[in-house]
């Protein structure tokens, strides 16, 4: 018993220095874990990239152009299609307005001679009508035709704009009527788009000046700048065609939406940011939207804005 009693005092003892030793580790541990941590050289934090939109800057704006950008395909082939449904002109001008919807859609650019050719078309075709009468039929073609075209990246980015208390404008070469009645379903501030002469609430058949088209965009952004009182440095411009850099270049935040091959280059010398929401093969390359092919023409049917009335 003797023996034993030597051996349980031994034990216990044995036990609480171990404890204390194990404390007396664990506690080195931690401070020479933070001298480490305080001596080790701190890597510098990475700057914060400034928020755009800037919240509640009553200064900036957002200038979105339209075809391509917004929307899938030209909005006046689309209005032409419906106005073919309407029987505003004849079958015979479809096939040959379907192929140049088709083409746009395919190569992802506009070709000027086949856009002039349209809103000579259009103008002549609306020549006599009411004015009420074609924005009433607007409103029935975009949900038809037009709804179902929008980008969700596009939109997404005009309500951030809208979020942060900024107004935001289509900006197109499209009739100002159509353009407007899509704002309006967007949500937009406004638009601007080609004026159509009209008197008495009648259409002539003639412009006021011309297409809004490429400088004209540019010169329409500076007069709403100059009479909203915005600073364009601090506004925003997106598109997707070259036609469009006099635009984009009128603002301090440019975006390449879905750009043709002359803008995507552009945009990469002047470091502008892109963005592509198009989905398929050769999407990025020439823009070709996911449902391209026989659904671009039958689609396009852009017949739209036919030549029939100036065949006559």
């Amino acid at each position: 018993m003797a023996a034993l009693g030597w051996l349980t005092p031994r034990r216990r003892s044995a036990t609480a220095r171990s404890v204390l030793a194990g404390e007396a580790s664990a506690e080195a541990a931690r401070k020479s874990s933070q001298e480490a941590e305080e001596a080790r050289p701190q890597a510098p934090l990475a700057p914060e990239e400034p928020q755009f939109p800037v919240v509640g800057d009553d200064k900036a704006a957002a200038f979105f152009d339209l075809d391509n950008t917004v929307m899938q395909g030209a909005a006046i082939f689309h209005f032409g299609r419906g106005l073919y449904k309407r029987k505003f002109f004849e079958t015979r001008d479809l096939a040959r307005f379907a192929w140049q919807q088709a083409w746009f859609r395919l190569a992802g650019v506009e070709d000027p001679e086949h856009m002039q050719d349209a809103r000579d078309s259009a103008l002549s075709i609306v020549k006599g009508h009411r004015v009420a009468e074609l924005q009433t039929i607007g409103e029935e073609i975009y949900d038809e035709y037009m709804a179902d075209r929008i980008w969700p990246g596009t939109r997404a980015l005009a309500q951030a704009h809208l979020d942060a208390g900024q107004k935001v404008w289509l900006v197109t070469a499209a009739p100002v009527e159509i353009a407007t009645v899509i704002a309006r379903r967007l949500g937009l501030t406004g638009a601007l788009g080609t004026v159509a002469e009209s008197v008495d609430g009648i259409y002539t058949g003639r412009l006021v000046g011309e297409p809004l088209h490429g400088p004209a965009k540019a010169e329409a952004v500076r007069a709403l700048a100059m009479a909203e009182g915005l600073d364009l440095s601090r506004c925003a411009a997106y598109s997707d065609s070259h036609n469009d850099i006099p635009m984009l270049s009128l603002v301090g935040h440019p975006y390449a939406i879905n750009p043709d091959a002359k803008l995507r280059r552009h945009a990469r010398e002047k470091d502008w940011r892109l963005r592509d929401y198009r989905t398929g093969r050769k999407a990025a390359k020439v823009g070709i939207p996911a449902a391209a092919g026989v659904g671009a023409v039958a689609g396009g049917t852009a017949a739209a804005i036919a030549l029939s009335r100036r065949r006559r």
